[in-house]
């Protein structure tokens, strides 16, 4: 398998990052694993999105299948080697195959395409799954070392999940899985039990800055409240920043606000912008920011007081909306309903506008004073 040199790699592409910044306990793991005597056949890469997961599990998976002939010394021979594992040089053509899909000893997993609608699935299918068994029959006649990487295995159906599961416990020889976990918790603990789990925290502040930095952002916004909104993930406080997110949450905010007497026009008008086509993206920022605002929501009402970083107009929807812990688990309940509905909804296709109106109903009803 080849790959085309004309072809353009997205310059945003996690291998690509030049400095997994804030993970430093995660790397020596991954570091000393690779330079070990035997290297685990499954790995677990959990935290937040956003952190510098996938650009780790590239760095792995390039190190692993770069790795020179066993010497019987560790899986690196008698010395480290020349060049450090975890930072690659950015013009390997083993990593520009990977990249491009032309590297016949590495797969990467996740959600396809629907041939019926041109779009990526919700989730990761058996099918998928099931394409990894002719991968692993070609990749053998080529000997070495073969990678897996899984991204993410939060998106796996029940099918594809319990596919992988069986690759977990009659792994192939000298293969090694990378799945990657935005929330671990939703995976099957028979997944997790069978993996090393490499956990990564969310960015503090000066991480995050320093990441923005990297992606040339020097002075990201003035608004205290971008680190928090973001969960410590430089990913999402990309997201944020470059579509306009900050000014999507407030939007959303003074939207609540009205509630119990939601302004109908103002839910249509946001629900018929954000539905439609074209706006994926947008879409996805207001789910992520929506289940951020009931969070906030249930911890207001469990605490007696708003998240610090509230500006003074939320805090006043947040006191007004959970004014005691019976509104917080009201609203904790909700949240994780919304969720799994928004999921579902996605897996199904439903009309994200409708989708949007009905997550905006159902909270209409839960402000309604009990």
């Amino acid at each position: 398998m080849t790959s085309d040199p004309s072809i353009e790699i997205d310059p945003d592409h996690p291998a690509l990052t030049q400095d997994i910044i804030g993970q430093d306990a995660a790397v020596a793991d991954a570091a000393q694993a690779l330079t070990g005597d035997h290297l685990h056949h499954a790995w677990l890469f959990s935290g937040p999105r956003g952190i510098g997961k996938a650009t780790l599990a590239w760095r792995m998976a390039h190190a692993i299948l770069t790795r020179p002939e066993d010497t019987g010394a560790g899986l690196f021979g008698d010395a480290m080697p020349a060049v450090d594992p975890m930072a690659p040089p950015m013009d390997s053509p083993v990593l520009r195959r990977m990249m491009l899909g032309g590297e016949a000893r590495f797969f990467h997993l996740t959600r396809s395409v629907d041939e019926k609608t041109g779009r990526l699935r919700a989730q990761i299918t058996v099918d998928d799954v099931r394409k990894l068994k002719s991968f692993f029959g070609l990749s053998a006649a080529d000997g070495g070392w073969r990678v897996v990487l899984v991204d993410a295995a939060d998106d796996m159906n029940i099918s594809a999940a319990n596919a992988i599961l069986k690759l977990l416990e009659e792994p192939p020889a000298r293969a090694v899985l990378i799945l990657l976990a935005h929330s671990p918790a939703k995976l099957l603990p028979t997944i997790r039990s069978r993996c090393r789990v490499l956990r990564m925290l969310p960015l503090g502040a000066d991480d995050m800055a320093r990441a923005l930095r990297q992606n040339g952002i020097e002075a990201a916004t003035d608004d205290p409240r971008l680190t928090e909104l973001a969960g410590g993930s430089v990913g999402t406080a990309l997201s944020l920043l470059q579509q306009n997110g900050m000014g999507l949450f407030q939007d959303m905010i003074d939207l609540i606000s009205t509630m119990p007497r939601l302004a109908r026009h103002k839910a249509v008008a946001m629900a018929d912008k954000l539905g439609a086509r074209g706006q994926e993206a947008q879409l996805d920022l207001f789910f992520m920011l929506l289940d951020v605002i009931l969070t906030r929501l249930a911890r207001t009402g469990a605490m007696g007081a708003p998240p610090p970083g509230t500006s003074q107009d939320e805090a006043a929807m947040l006191m007004r909306l959970a004014p005691h812990p019976a509104a917080a688990r009201r609203w904790a309940d909700l949240a994780q309903e919304i969720g799994n509905r928004a999921t579902h909804a996605r897996a199904v296709n439903l009309d994200p506008a409708a989708l949007i109106l009905d997550t905006l109903w159902k909270m209409q009803g839960a402000a309604r004073p009990s």
